[in-house]
């Protein structure tokens, strides 16, 4: 399989998605890793360093974190994220992965490598942790911040695919995000999704919390780009927030110390499961292809776990499973 990065993406680039990139490569030789951007500087983050299946090619352009989507994949076609989206749109790749701007990249699925057949919108999607270590999926997080009823109900069903076909989760139970349980509760969107969910070929079981989303209140939990990208940082900063304040407990004494030393595994246990390096990337579910959106502050062992989230997809034939499931509207309730 191939799969092509962009270098030039995110907070700490070329240098922290470059160790990442070469790292993944290393660890997997039968998968050909295709690096691009600038040329100059790759090779400078890679300061001598190679693997048989790493690869650079030159993309003389990049697209900032605050430039206007739209406006930037268009007048841009030598940027890397673009270029990275054309090869996978050719089938020249497998899959692409980018911690660049959330909305150019959404952009780039839309226009350059195109959307399913029945798909209206695209959903970012990720895996949020629980406590017993299963997850919930949860979609759309950030890729819409205006969706329609209609959205949410084809977010539904792709989770459910997802989950059931890829993860072998059986009759997973799609849950809506609300601000109660009640099915007369939110806003105009979540009231009328609410019924066009319900008579989706979907487990539903109605309107779910984001409070008891860490106990796995559902399997998928579905919701507009704007709420889930809230839910999604606000879980991101009190998980560092509580495991700073862990911290500083346990070294204010000797005595202190000690107990740290003998309840250090399951600190990391906890650590490691709050980590969004962990988890790789967010999977744009609706695309013709397998699109990987990474965290903007993703180090190098965050882009080695999307590229290891990415081998997985491919394994499991994601794409054609949920293009196949959609057309044929299997009843996944």
């Amino acid at each position: 399989m191939r799969i092509a990065i962009d270098a030039m993406g995110g907070d700490h680039a070329p240098a922290q998605i470059v160790l990442g990139a070469l790292e993944a490569a290393r660890q997997w030789p039968d998968t050909e890793i295709l690096l691009v951007g600038d040329e100059a500087a790759i090779e400078a983050a890679l300061d001598g360093q190679s693997a048989a299946n790493l690869t650079v090619l030159h993309a003389s352009e990049k697209i900032d974190s605050d430039e206007e989507p739209v406006k930037a994949v268009r007048r841009k076609k030598d940027a890397s994220m673009v270029v990275a989206g054309r090869m996978l749109k050719e089938k020249s790749v497998d899959a692409m992965l980018s911690a660049g701007n959330t909305g150019a990249l959404m952009t780039t699925g839309l226009l350059v490598v195109g959307r399913m057949p029945g798909i209206e919108r695209p959903a970012l999607t990720t895996v949020l942790p629980t406590m017993d270590n299963v997850g919930v999926l949860a979609l759309d997080l950030g890729a819409n911040m205006d969706a329609k009823p209609e959205h949410l109900m084809q977010y539904a069903v792709m989770g459910s695919i997802y989950r059931s076909k890829v993860e072998g989760i059986e009759r997973p139970r799609v849950g809506l995000l609300n601000v109660g349980t009640e099915a007369s509760k939110g806003n105009e969107l979540t009231k009328a999704a609410y019924g066009l969910i319900e008579a989706a070929p979907v487990h539903f079981i109605g309107n779910v919390e984001s409070r008891d989303v860490m106990q796995r209140n559902c399997d998928v939990m579905v919701c507009d780009g704007f709420a889930g990208n809230i839910l999604l940082k606000t879980m991101e900063g009190t998980a560092g927030a509580v495991m700073k304040e862990i911290k500083g407990a346990f070294t204010k004494s000797l005595m202190t110390k000690l107990a740290a030393a003998i309840m250090m595994p399951g600190l990391k246990g906890l650590r490691d499961k709050m980590d969004y390096s962990h988890h790789g990337g967010a999977p744009l579910l609706g695309l013709n292809g397998l699109v990987v959106k990474c965290h903007g502050s993703s180090n190098a062992a965050a882009v080695k776990n999307a590229v290891r989230q990415a081998r997985t997809a491919l394994q499991a034939g994601l794409i054609e499973t949920v293009a196949a499931e959609i057309s044929g509207k299997e009843d996944l309730s």
